[in-house]
């Protein structure tokens, strides 16, 4: 999906093992949380799996 959407967005990975503040400060309360940035603040968040097509769907709607 990162190279689909290159350009477009900058898709990343977090290990919250190694950064265990970050889920706190964004209210993360499950795994895997999925969340979209604009402007540096939290835009929108989806928790739990989702397949690829509703990930570049929930994307593509929020851009």
């Amino acid at each position: 999906l990162a190279a689909e959407m290159d350009g477009t967005v900058k898709i990343a990975k977090m290990n919250i093992d190694e950064n265990p503040t970050t889920p706190t400060k964004y209210g993360v309360r499950g795994i895997p949380t999925l969340m979209l940035f604009k402007n540096g603040e939290v835009a929108s968040m989806k928790v739990g799996a989702l397949p690829k097509g509703k990930i570049k769907d929930w994307i593509e709607g929020e851009i």
